[in-house]
């Protein structure tokens, strides 16, 4: 597994929250885009590598498809509410 060499950009607010709960999972890059192809998203490696890294920005249909298929609520990716994991 290849480290960020960057720092983490200021393009969006979903970027980290997607890698860490995508990682959690044991998905893959390859598989999350597969995923957002059948959704009729289209990204390539190089851009989710950018959304994960916050220097791209992201649109309301790939802030959707990726709560849908991460299982997380959008309010969750944008910081808005802790995940099922963090309540106590």
């Amino acid at each position: 597994m290849r480290l960020r060499k960057q720092s983490l950009g200021d393009r969006n607010l979903i970027g980290a929250k997607v890698e860490a709960t995508r990682k959690k999972k044991g998905m893959k890059q390859k598989e999350l885009l597969a995923q957002l192809q059948v959704r009729g998203v289209d990204m390539n490696a190089s851009g989710l590598s950018k959304l994960e890294g916050q220097i791209r920005f992201v649109t309301d249909v790939e802030l959707v498809a990726l709560a849908d298929i991460l299982e997380v609520s959008v309010d969750y990716l944008l910081g808005r509410e802790p995940s099922g994991d963090e309540i106590e």
